[in-house]
């Protein structure tokens, strides 16, 4: 797939950057077109034209270009198409297009009629006859018309043969003149370069085209470019093209810089390991971190609004704040603050340290200011030596272009929505645009500077006023809550560090102003490398936020619940008394998402695309979500003691919604675009909402539903009699299906079946049979109507080792459990899945799914070992 690497392009030097910002926008189309003339473009002018060889630059860009999906490359030229095969030498995949456009490679010939061959007899005798009483002028004969070259010729001899040729066959029916540098051709076929590469645009369905040429020529082609299309002259003189170098050498350098941008937009850059990144929260939003201390994706100013840097899946242009020795080298390290969300990354002689900080405020005669209007991402660098910081905004995922403004103590960014400031007194800026985009770099160096440099991208203000705290109060204040909250959580022994960095994980997830809880940080990190199973998770899913929160029940904090669910009680109330009509997920400020698009300008991570924004799942019928939510009202109230108003409303909402609708037919736990099915699944989360429910009443209400026993002891019925498969000895993925799915584990987990029922047993070994695989287990196998594969998802692989607890196979569990911590990344972090072949992680990152799955582990572990 990847185009060679020993190509070798002069370095960019002094090129117009509003070129290079034309090549970037250009590069980043679905369908591209790349057009060159041959002589004066591709190959430099000379006296004798069988002698005119393409440079090596221009030759190993082409091939390179043509190489690429989604890339046609076309030499269009006025020479013939045989003498332009011959002297080119291009490979197949280059098409050429000769005679000014009357003669196209396979594919594209056109025959002449018998009348048009009679003309083009004519024309060539009366061109000969000019020839020949014009010393040194040179004709060459074409399928479809012939050229007089005066190229070397003496300047009055070549101006009369000229205007022979003018006032001559130049005048006659069905002959098409084209005037070029030093040569007039004659055309018994009605068309030009432009018309050529109008041909190629439509057979090819090209979305822009980029056009690079020297001749008079070539301005038919320039003058037919529209829309996103760059057209580039080569030398002087009037142009309709939009851009124009000196020479075919700096041509070869556009080729060059096209090669590199589009590589990267079609493959990616260099990606750095899913599961290697860091998350930092502060309850507002999130930003991951590389093991290298680059800010490669943070949204503002909630977690699912548009990001300001989304390198992550964008490479560089999308923007990123990167930080680093001036000398380059690879880190010492990475780690999380104990029982903290900041991180510190290290080299010898600098220490980079992140968080993300609330808005500050300080006191005043009339009363608190804020002078960060919202979050504030905060890097402190210490240490002795210098460093090297690079700035680079992209609001709205890079799709607009802002201004970088050096005064006083820091950088304004002006031109987004939002205004964001950079305090950062002390460094000396340096402001480039590359591309269209302005990039602030600096060196700084710590000695000088007392050891310490601090850096604070505040957003929602242009203020750069000095904090009166010290920086280090700050981080404490920052920090201390953090601590406090895990110090308060009944963590077990078994992986007691990494539970407790999933919980502050899954309490990062959490947005403090509503109570809606992130399924993920991320969109659109790949299930497969390359593949297009790449989706927007930064939303609150129902199911996965209670999940969530019901873990984190579990280690003793209840906070997070009950603002989850006070955040479903508004879902519900907005459904207007229809809760069974409740959509998947919302925004994290619980509404209706908007359509899901794709932002194509963005070439994914590691070339993974689409890059998408929402999430079509939103409209789909998932019955599963009512139990999750039921089991969590369950806990909390075990927790606590008692039961809410706001909790009660829920409860009832979500059994009347089992009640109207469970024996529908639905879509499922994952969200496969697919014709709705009986998934068991839905139909044994049916049967635990109302068990759930049946619990809370029971143990705080005082009372029993009989109509609720009733509902719950008949779908449990359905689910047992019509989820069982005879071939397959299990409860398969859906009524009637064979295949498994990881998800019918929970047969057995909800509580439906016990432990020891033979049923339960036997599916447990079907699905470990099937979807096991080392440390991993698949969701399923089944075809799921999408292209490519996946990993294994982590919730599944915790599933499995629930189900071997529950059958009495602790040492399969804590076997498989070990294999599980063992993919996490160097700072704790799990994503969605795990590639057991290639041995890195896959999918959103961090993952709430994964995390809690951990979590859930440990502590069943845990308790199997102080029995």
């Amino acid at each position: 797939m990847n185009a060679p690497t020993d190509i070798v392009v002069p370095a960019a030097g002094t090129m117009d950057p509003e070129l290079r910002s034309a090549i970037g926008r250009i590069a980043r189309v679905p369908q591209l077109l790349i057009a060159c003339d041959y002589d004066g473009t591709l190959a430099p002018i000379v006296e004798d034209p069988s002698k005119a060889v393409p440079l090596p630059e221009s030759v190993a860009a082409v091939r390179a270009l043509a190489a690429l999906p989604q890339t046609t490359v076309a030499v269009v030229s006025g020479r013939a198409l045989r003498d332009l095969a011959a002297l080119s030498r291009l490979p197949s995949e280059v098409h050429l297009v000769g005679s000014h456009g009357s003669e196209f490679d396979i594919g594209f010939v056109e025959r002449l009629s018998p009348e048009l061959i009679a003309v083009r007899t004519r024309l060539r005798d009366a061109l000969r006859e000019i020839a020949a009483a014009h010393p040194g002028v040179r004709l060459e004969r074409k399928p479809a018309s012939v050229a007089v070259h005066t190229r070397g010729v003496d300047p009055q001899v070549a101006a009369a043969a000229i205007e022979a040729v003018r006032s001559g066959p130049a005048t006659w029916d069905d002959v098409t003149v084209t005037q070029g540098k030093e040569v007039i051709e004659l055309s018994v076929v009605a068309t030009h370069k432009g018309t050529a590469v109008d041909q190629l645009r439509t057979q090819l369905s090209a979305s822009g085209v980029l056009f690079i040429g020297d001749d008079v020529t070539d301005e038919n082609a320039f003058g037919n470019l529209h829309g996103p299309d760059v057209g580039i002259k080569i030398g002087p003189g009037d142009t309709k093209a939009g851009y124009r170098v000196a020479e075919p050498i700096e041509a070869a350098r556009a080729l060059g810089l096209l090669l590199e941008t589009r590589r990267h937009w079609l493959f990616g850059e260099r990606a750095v390991p899913i599961e290697r990144h860091s998350m930092i929260a502060n309850g507002r939003t999130m930003a991951l971190l590389t093991p290298e201390a680059k800010v490669t994706w943070l949204c503002h100013p909630k977690p699912d609004s548009a990001a300001i840097f989304a390198d992550l899946v964008g490479g560089s242009p999308a923007g990123h704040f990167s930080v680093s020795p001036e000398r380059g080298g690879i880190p010492l390290g990475q780690r999380y603050r104990s029982g903290t969300m900041t991180v510190e990354t290290r080299w010898s002689g600098l220490t980079v340290t992140d968080w993300l900080d609330k808005p500050a405020r300080e006191t005043t005669p009339d009363g608190p200011a804020v002078i960060t209007g919202d979050s504030t991402l905060v890097r402190v660098l210490t240490g002795s030596g210098r460093a090297r910081v690079e700035f680079a905004p992209r609001p709205e995922f890079g799709q607009v272009a802002v201004q970088l403004q050096p005064i006083g103590d820091g950088l304004l960014v002006l031109g987004s929505n939002e205004p964001v400031a950079l305090y950062s007194p002390g460094v000396e800026w340096e402001v480039g645009n590359d591309g269209g985009y302005e990039t602030a770099k600096a060196v700084v160096d710590l000695s000088a500077a007392g050891g310490q440099v601090v850096l604070e991208l505040r957003f929602g203000t242009h203020s750069l006023e000095h904090h009166r705290l010290p920086i280090h109060e700050r981080q404490a204040a920052a920090e201390q809550p953090w601590k406090d909250w895990v110090a308060s959580l009944r963590l077990p022994g078994t992986a007691r560090d990494l539970v407790a960095r999933s919980a502050l994980t899954l309490r990062g997830l959490c947005h403090e102003a509503t109570g809606s809880i992130l399924a993920a940080a991320t969109t659109s990190l790949p299930e497969e490398l390359g593949g297009v199973r790449n989706w927007d998770y930064r939303y609150c899913w129902l199911r996965d936020a209670a999940m969530t929160a019901r873990a984190l029940v579990d280690l003793g904090s209840t906070e997070e619940a009950e603002a989850f669910l006070r955040w479903v009680d508004g879902c519900v109330e907005r459904t207007g008394g229809h809760p069974e009509r409740l959509h998947p997920l919302y925004t994290v400020d619980g509404f209706e998402l908007g359509a899901e698009a794709v932002i194509d300008t963005l070439p994914g991570y590691a070339g993974s695309r689409p890059v998408r924004v929402g999430n079509l799942a939103n409209h789909q019928l998932q019955l599963d979500v009512f139990g999750p939510i039921a089991d969590l009202i369950a806990a909390v109230a075990d927790a606590r003691g008692s039961v809410r108003d706001d909790e009660w409303r829920v409860l009832d909402n979500m059994v009347e919604a089992v009640r109207r609708r469970w024996h529908e037919p639905d879509h499922g736990i994952w969200e496969a675009r697919l014709p709705p099915r009986h998934h068991i699944f839905s139909k044994v989360m049916c049967w635990m909402t109302v068990d759930r429910a049946l619990h809370v009443v029971r143990q705080h209400g005082g009372e029993d539903r009989p109509e609720w026993v009733e509902l719950r002891d008949r779908i449990g019925a359905n689910v047992l009699e019509y989820g069982w498969h005879e071939h397959a000895e299990a409860y398969s993925v859906a009524y009637g299906d064979e295949e498994m799915d990881a998800s019918s584990l929970w047969i057995g987990l909800s509580g439906l079946l016990p432990g020891d029922d033979p049923r339960f047993l036997s599916t447990v070994l079907k699905i470990e049979a099937d979807l096991r695989s080392g440390p991993v287990v698949y969701r399923y196998h089944w075809d799921d109507g999408l292209p490519g594969r996946e990993g294994g998802f982590h919730i599944c692989t915790a599933w499995l080792i629930e189900a071997y607890l529950r059958t009495g196979r602790r040492t399969d569990a804590e076997e498989l459990f070990a294999q599980m911590i063992l993919t996490a990344g160097p700072t704790g972090l799990l994503p969605e899945q795990y590639d057991p072949l290639a041995e890195r992680g896959l999918g959103n990152h961090p993952q709430a799914y994964s995390h809690l799955g951990l979590i859930r582990c440990a502590l069943l572990l845990d308790n199997m070992l102080k029995q």
